[in-house]
């Protein structure tokens, strides 16, 4: 409590003034905390200063919210990038990060942002088009790259002397605290080893399961029913829909290491409005899949990420209520998966040709959107991105020019699609459901 009062002294936090008329005076409370270890050891006892921030009514007190994070698929796609290069990755932590910002409007977050990304640039880095949250520093054959989470900092660079000249400039500005080789970052644990690196959630799945008090309850082999989905009004109301959105948030988050719920997490969110016994049954059998499944996680082998390739598939009308198609895309690295989705699509397909060719359309564009990545993080990729689709329809659909009537309704699909075909950036091709 005294390094905390003392270093909202040390920044000159607040100047005091007399109460502006009609001003809502937001308070706060001491809030304490246990850090644990990566293995759920006491790593140190946190005390913080926070304020009741559910005090201010939004669009009176404040209009929008502001909050420096990094995409999921840039910090997996540049681990990948660096240890294919054996680089070594560092984590570093901004201690009292909000305290650093000077404040020109009431949004602590983007201040901070701001003075940090001007401190950055001031250095020679750059702030990558693809992810404000990604800076990249290359001069020749140094190249740095940065990735922000809030107060969490994960550092890469092309060389040892490189990567501690950038932590000294961080530390004269910043409290800055090097936390060594990456090893537990958000609730991730990072497992290094000779030719892999092991991404896993294990202690945040084991947290989840005591928060719900299921820790010992008995494992099943799939994460979701293999009967029909469950209607969105189909048993009683949940007797505490706030546990229930809580739990599937967290599922949420569980998605950054497993690819394998991502569609079941996918299924109970779409309920999370009116949450009923049945959508809980859903959700607690994902835990129970997940208690059998506690040492699963990403393998990131080092292998050469010179190629990129996506999965796409979709089922046509699969949801029963509204006939809407859940699409899904897998896209991988060179070997290594670095991003994945299972989305419901936005409207309702009128052939499962149409379904097929928008989940392609979803697949195009993050494959697009990683090539501009790469191209930012000085990897450029020279042939063009393999894209995976198992409806002949649709793959025809992407390189014949002829606008047919009964698929001009996904025209817009269609126009960025074969765009991208006819500029060589993609090429769609068939792969059969059956091997």
């Amino acid at each position: 409590m005294e390094d905390e009062y003392a270093a909202l002294q040390d920044n000159h936090t607040w100047d005091l003034i007399p109460r502006p008329a009609k001003a809502n005076v937001v308070t706060g409370k001491w809030i304490f905390k246990h850090k644990f270890h990566a293995d759920g050891s006491l790593e140190r006892y946190k005390a913080r200063w926070v304020l009741w921030g559910f005090t201010q009514r939004p669009g009176v007190d404040y209009d929008e919210t502001f909050s420096p994070i990094v995409k999921p698929a840039t910090v997996r796609t540049v681990i990948t990038v660096a240890h294919s290069r054996d680089w070594p990755i560092h984590q570093l932590d901004v201690k009292n990060a909000f305290l650093h910002g000077t404040l020109s409007e009431t949004q602590a977050p983007r201040a901070l942002y701001s003075r940090f990304a001007s401190f950055l640039i001031s250095l020679g880095f750059t702030e990558a088009k693809s992810d404000t949250s990604l800076f990249i520093f290359n001069r020749g054959t140094e190249k740095v790259y940065l990735l922000l989470y809030v107060d969490d900092i994960v550092l890469t660079a092309s060389s040892q002397q490189l990567l501690h000249r950038v932590i000294a400039a961080l530390k004269k500005v910043f409290a800055m605290k090097d936390l060594g080789p990456l090893h537990h970052f958000l609730g991730i644990t990072v497992q290094c080893h000779r030719d892999s690196i092991l991404l896993s959630q294990r202690q945040y799945t084991l947290d989840i399961l005591a928060r719900l008090g299921m820790s010992d309850c008995k494992p099943c082999s799939t994460p979701v029913d293999t009967c029909a989905k469950v209607p969105p009004d189909a048993g009683p109301c949940v007797a505490d829909p706030t546990t229930y959105r809580s739990l599937v948030g967290a599922l949420q988050y569980l998605t950054f290491t497993r690819p394998d719920i991502a569609y079941a997490v996918q299924q109970v969110c779409l309920h999370m409005h009116d949450p009923r016994e049945t959508h809980l049954v859903a959700a607690k059998r994902i835990l129970r899949y997940l208690q059998g499944t506690l040492s699963h996680g990403l393998v990131i082998p080092r292998t050469a990420p010179t190629q990129l390739r996506v999965y796409t598939d979709a089922d046509w009308a699969g949801c029963p209520d509204t006939r809407r198609s859940t699409s899904g895309y897998a896209v991988y690295l060179g070997g290594n998966l670095v991003s994945w989705s299972s989305k419901r699509q936005p409207t309702v397909s009128q052939s499962s040709a149409e379904a097929e060719y928008r989940a392609v359309a979803n697949g195009v564009a993050e494959a697009t959107w990683l090539r501009q990545l790469l191209q930012e993080l000085h990897h450029p990729l020279d042939s063009a991105c393999l894209i995976y689709c198992d409806n002949v329809s649709a793959c025809y659909l992407s390189t014949n020019p002829v606008q047919h009537q009964r698929t001009k309704h996904v025209e817009i699909d269609l126009h960025f699609v074969r765009e991208r075909v006819a500029m060589g950036a993609v090429r769609v091709l068939h792969v059969p459901t059956t091997s």
